[in-house]
């Protein structure tokens, strides 16, 4: 096998959302086709491309759900809600039983009606200082306990630790503005789902009233900034089984991601997490230092996953100028990547986990571009990385889920069916 003389390594990099739809702002090109991207055009030039449906074709994905497909998994079978990876990823210690969740700090009125899902992305040190304080929130059922920690602006994780508890509950965040905040309701007929829903709902509104007394609050209103005065809560989770990919294929992995939602997702893989200070989930983060992080990993693993949530912070948010700035930032990113790693035995796989819209603000069911390049690849025609051109590429349509085991199989990491 080729590994026995030579190590074949896998870097996988996945701008978040990077894929779009056609916008008119860019002369009806995607934010993709419009960038100046010169090192993700190179690999596709000299690469082996295709259009992969993240999930299925149609299905809008999660990031959570999409990136456990790209590393292989069938999200279908081993999905068990969103907060566990959010709580793994950010450094919390899941226990069995608990149930995890994801959420905002939002801005909403006098009547709950929601003005701002992130709290005007709130800055991390006011975020903070506001999680400290809801820390001391206490439950009226002294048998329950949580865990809060903010993670990344506006994001935030809660755990419930304690008997009785289901996963079985509904989201207290509408998913859009100008909507009331939502009760939290059992999604099952049973007395745990029935108790789980009681405690988040007192918890909600004790992190209101809270929350809206805060000193941080009332000088962010008076800065003319939106408050952080309400808590929303999705995702329900609990602690995923998986098998982890070093017994899957035999590999050393690393993730390199700044978001608590990858991470966690790659933790519960098995990956190695690293931290690089200066990596923040934001477009203000520093392409340089993760691309020299990703490149020192591959000496000693493997399997690499570099992540960037750049391009989906502006989908979110519907600034398409944005977009074009941050995908160009990844590709001089990636140009540095190409010149430090020996593409004599390194695979470098460049794709997104979901298309997200400039235009409608959420993930969709589009497919997303994916470009392989490195040794013994069969190159194709395609000279462009981008939504159009890649699908006219050599890999054809492909899912989510079979990436990893072509990535693999190019390191001869992937065992024969068969006699």
């Amino acid at each position: 096998m080729l590994e026995g003389w030579l190590r074949l390594k896998v870097l996988l990099i996945i701008g978040d959302g990077m894929a779009d739809r056609p916008l008119k702002e860019l002369g009806w090109k995607t934010p993709l086709e419009a960038a100046r991207k010169p090192s993700m055009n190179h690999m596709a030039s000299v690469g082996i491309c295709g259009i992969m449906d993240p999930i299925a074709p149609g299905i809008p994905p999660g990031s959570d759900t999409a990136t456990l497909a790209l590393l292989g998994y069938d999200a279908f079978e081993v999905y068990s809600g969103r907060g566990a990876f959010e709580a793994l990823g950010s450094g919390i210690a899941v226990m069995e039983g608990d149930v995890c969740f994801r959420c905002n700090f939002a801005s909403v009125d006098e009547n709950h009606v929601i003005l701002d899902r992130r709290a005007g992305r709130i800055a991390d040190s006011d975020a903070s200082k506001l999680a400290e304080s809801l820390k001391k929130v206490k439950l009226s059922d002294s048998s329950v306990k949580f865990l809060f920690a903010n993670t990344v602006q506006h994001r935030a994780v809660l755990v419930l630790r304690g008997s009785k508890l289901s996963r079985a509950v509904s989201d207290s965040d509408p998913g859009i503005t100008g909507e009331k905040v939502l009760e939290v309701k059992p999604l099952e007929d049973n007395s745990e789902a029935r108790h789980t829903a009681k405690i988040l709902n007192e918890l909600m509104e004790k992190f209101h009233k809270v929350l809206k007394e805060h000193p941080i609050n009332k000088e962010r209103v008076a800065r003319g900034l939106p408050p952080a005065n309400a808590i929303l809560v999705r995702g329900a989770g609990i602690l995923p089984k998986i098998r982890p990919l070093s017994e899957i294929y035999s590999v050393e992995a690393v993730c390199v991601a700044a978001t608590s939602l990858i991470r966690g997702v790659c933790k519960a893989a098995g990956m190695q997490l690293l931290t690089i200070k200066s990596a923040t989930g934001t477009p203000q983060t520093d392409y340089i230092a993760k691309a020299k992080a990703a490149v020192q990993a591959l000496k000693e693993n493997d399997l690499v996953l570099l992540h960037v949530k750049a391009p989906d912070v502006a989908s979110h948010d519907g600034n398409v100028r944005q977009k074009v700035e941050v995908i160009e930032k990844i590709d001089r990113m990636l140009s540095y990547i190409l010149n430090k790693v020996d593409l004599g035995e390194t695979y470098v796989a460049l794709t997104a986990d979901h298309t997200t819209s400039c235009v409608t603000g959420n993930h969709e069911g589009d497919p997303v571009p994916v470009a392989i390049t490195g040794p013994y690849v069969r190159s194709d025609d395609v000279e462009e990385f981008g939504e159009r051109a890649c699908a006219k590429g050599g890999l054809g349509r492909l899912r989510g889920k079979d990436l990893m085991p072509i990535l693999m199989n190019f390191i001869g990491k992937v065992k024969k069916f068969g006699a």
